[in-house]
């Protein structure tokens, strides 16, 4: 058993001998299940988990934890079940080793998609037991301690997956200490030339500055004790390898450049005494200005608390001294773990506090997203904050990623707010819904109940849970519409068929329904509505409940034949190429997954389906069809001073709008203006034709293109 005896010590500094030796109870009963499998190293397989155990218990994490660590490759690797381990160590520690464990019971159709699913299945075991991460981000740790073993490739690809998922969650947990060694270890991985220079240049460029930061340090301390704030500890904080290498490479900086910058952490014992010190600091070095930050008032999302301040030390050398209290510090490097045992929901830290709400978005996403690659796409815009600190209009403050804009900070307060939002004030003054947020500003939306989401808010929202509902609820409004459209369809069909909807026999639609392989009317309408099955194939096969004959393209026609009322949302959609407008001889060509597509009978595109009859479908406008559609206008203007404002003047007179313009440069006398606008009907383009007319400078007029 010389293989426990390590951990055995380290456990008994704090958990009690009957914790311990169930804890050994567990090893033997892994190191069972795990005999005969060995590591790449050649070491006996059951050193892994003792070793992810070894670093939990040196964050002094509980006894369910380090049961769960020890055990966590049985459900995956040996032939164990959940319920056994259940049985013998507890349902607690049975969900921790399942949380963690891969899904290896599921064939998937690519490795990005298990990979996903794989990284939602953790998430959503963490949001409901945090300690299930710490299991997962130790168990990672100890693999990337151990990559020596394995082959390039698959060390660069182990690497990169740390970079990519683990790193940014340690970094969100605030657990600072994981995160750096996570990074140096993959730089050595993935780029091992590069670490091996950078670290010896490290290792002389320390030697050389060991004197000046010995002075620093002494002047610091001396300074706090002849103000009589005795500072528990100062120490100068050396940059990790992975942090250099990429501030050369972002900032394209030289390695003397980014090695002249001095840290110091100074560490005190109270909130007070640290607002004191840093006035020492200012009294000692000169602050750069607009170099100070109070991460204690304001934390980071990961709850990291500290005063950042940057000061010409001795010989103009910049310094950044950081000053916060021993807990903070132990916080800045264990972030969530720290205080693990002591931590209770009346005793939450902030980096308890905003890792248990990170949680609760976590499960908030997961309801409003179809599948797991869309889930991990929006939890990883959450895994890289950089955050903007903003006021609701009662002061309350509320932290967004940088980049953020009024849309997500209305869906952070609410979903229903967001749902509905239709304006914004950045300090009371009107801005558009893009704008990006900046640190201090007070917002306020306005809301509207006849409001709803826009497909056009996916292109500048940041946030996950913004994203995640907009898409919610676009999915679940786009199917409304389906099958509201395909109604419409099927009674227009059954209408020329002689019979009505209502005049459906329930024992035919059943059979409808089991023939299609539809589970309900809804699901039926919403595929006759977005194309995927026609409308007078359905209707005959709800009419005869036999299988209905092939139509002809003359059949086809004639039986399929659609209102346009202007309400149909995304199911109707007026063709770009053409732009129909009431009054257009209009036709519709049926456009799988989308619905309908509506063109000018004269478009050279609807040549293009003059092989496929069956995608026509009979179309004409609505008698009281109200709205907006838009039509492009030609304008060849002379090059004179104000002929655009003479242009814009013409069309507001005619009440329409300009959607969008662009100018092309014809000749010395003519440019050629591309306008399109917003008119109600023919009669209504008409209007703004004749206007436009009338304007002394325009050459030639035309529709279209």
């Amino acid at each position: 058993m010389t293989h426990f005896a390590e951990l055995r010590h380290e456990l008994e500094t704090y958990l009690d001998s009957e914790a311990v030796e169930q804890i050994h109870q567990a090893y033997r009963f892994a190191a069972h299940a795990h005999k005969g499998q060995q590591r790449q190293t050649g070491d006996p397989y059951i050193t892994h988990p003792l070793a992810v155990a070894q670093i939990l218990a040196q964050m002094r994490m509980d006894k369910q934890t380090i049961l769960a660590a020890i055990l966590h490759d049985v459900i995956e690797d040996t032939p164990t079940e959940k319920e056994v381990i259940a049985e013998q160590f507890g349902v607690d520690v049975a969900e921790l080793v399942d949380g963690v464990s891969k899904l290896t019971q599921i064939n998937f159709q690519n490795r990005a998609e298990a990979q996903a699913e794989n990284f939602r299945k953790m998430l959503l075991a963490m949001a409901k037991d945090i300690r299930v991460i710490l299991v997962k981000l130790a168990d990672r740790l100890h693999n990337m301690r151990t990559l020596g073993a394995l082959v390039p490739e698959k060390k660069r690809r182990i690497a990169q997956e740390t970079m990519e998922i683990y790193v940014p969650i340690a970094k969100r947990l605030g657990m600072h200490a994981f995160r750096v060694e996570f990074e140096d270890l993959s730089f050595a991985a993935v780029h091992p030339l590069r670490f091996r220079i950078l670290q010896e240049a490290a290792r002389q460029a320390r030697r050389a500055r060991k004197k000046m930061i010995s002075q620093i340090e002494t002047l610091i301390k001396e300074g706090l004790e002849k103000n009589k704030l005795p500072p528990s500890a100062v120490w100068a904080r050396q940059k990790h390898l992975s942090g250099v290498y990429r501030d050369m490479k972002e900032k394209h900086l030289s390695f003397a450049e980014i090695m002249d910058v001095y840290t110091f952490c100074v560490a005190v014992d109270s909130v007070d005494t640290c607002y004191r010190a840093l006035g020492v600091v200012h009294s000692l070095y000169k602050p750069l200005p607009e170099r100070f930050r109070d991460y204690i008032a304001l934390p980071k999302a990961n709850g990291y608390q500290s005063l950042h301040t940057t000061v010409f030390g001795p010989h103009g050398v910049p310094i950044e001294i950081q000053i916060r209290t021993v807990d903070m510090d132990n916080m800045a490097d264990s972030g969530i773990a720290a205080h693990w045992l002591d931590t209770t929901e009346a005793t939450a830290s902030p980096a308890h506090m905003r890792a248990r709400e990170w949680m609760r978005r976590l499960l908030d996403i997961q309801q409003t997203t179809g599948n797991a690659l869309e889930f991990i796409e929006n939890v990883k815009i959450d895994l890289f904050p950089e955050e903007v600190y903003v006021f609701t209009p009662k002061g309350d403050i509320l932290e967004l990623p940088r980049g953020a804009t009024p849309i997500d900070f209305a869906y952070a307060i609410h979903s229903d707010i967001g749902n509905s939002v239709v304006a914004a004030r950045l300090d009371r003054r009107l801005v558009p819904l893009s704008t990006l947020l900046a640190n201090g500003q007070t917002i306020e939306v306005v809301t509207s109940p006849e409001a709803k989401p826009n497909p056009a808010w996916l292109n500048f929202v940041v946030t996950g849970r913004a994203r995640s509902k907009i898409r919610h609820y676009l999915k679940s409004q786009h199917r409304n519409e389906s099958v509201i459209f395909g109604q419409r369809l099927l009674e227009a069909a059954l209408t020329l068929l002689g019979k009505s909807w209502a005049e459906i026999p329930a024992e035919n639609l059943s059979a409808v329904l089991q023939h299609f392989q539809f589970k309900n009317t809804d699901d039926l309408l919403e595929a006759v509505g977005v194309g995927n099955q026609m409308a007078p194939l359905v209707a005959q096969f709800l009419i005869s409940m036999t299988n209905a004959p092939a139509l002809d393209s003359a059949s086809h026609h004639l039986v399929q034949s659609l209102v346009i009322k202007g309400t149909e949302g995304l199911l109707v959609n007026f063709a770009e190429c053409c732009r129909p407008i009431p009054g257009d001889c209009v036709v519709g060509i049926l456009s799988v997954g989308h619905g309908v597509n509506v063109h000018q009978a004269h478009c050279k595109h609807v040549l293009k389906f003059s092989k496929s009859p069956e995608k026509f479908i009979s179309v004409y406008w609505d008698e009281n069809i109200q709205g907006n559609f838009k039509s492009d206008l030609r304008v060849a203007v002379a090059n004179q001073p104000g002929g655009l404002a003479q242009l814009a003047s013409a069309i507001a007179k005619a009440n329409a709008n300009i959607d969008n313009i662009s100018v092309e440069q014809g000749d010395a006398s003519f440019c050629l203006v591309h306008l399109i606008v917003s008119v109600h009907n023919r009669v209504h383009l008409a209007q703004v034709l004749k206007r436009l007319r009338a304007v002394k400078a325009v050459a030639r007029l035309a529709r279209g293109k």
